[in-house]
């Protein structure tokens, strides 16, 4: 394998991780944020505050997206397993 293709299967890998992990960061990180504005308007300093609707935010969001994010994966591993003999022929 040269190295271009394996740079070409890096890059595949890094987004498909992106595309993947990418909604529940984004989501996880606009809850954080508005907690925070929330606990420096009202000076609540509570822990469980912050981490509660994360937590929710996180497992209400793989619920919804857990069938679109296996796909990708599946998809990304099929795409990998049939690659191989192309791999190895060369």
């Amino acid at each position: 394998m040269d190295s271009g293709r394996a740079l070409s299967l890096l890059d595949a890998m890094l987004w498909t991780s992106i595309t993947v992990c990418g909604p529940i960061l984004v989501a996880i990180l606009l809850v954080g944020l508005v907690i925070s504005i929330l606990q420096v308007t009202t000076q609540l300093q509570e822990m469980t505050l912050s981490y509660v609707p994360k937590m929710l935010m996180t497992a209400a969001l793989l619920i919804l997206l857990g069938p679109w994010m296996m796909a990708r994966l599946t998809q990304f591993a099929i795409s990998l397993y049939t690659g191989i003999p192309a791999l190895a022929g060369s």
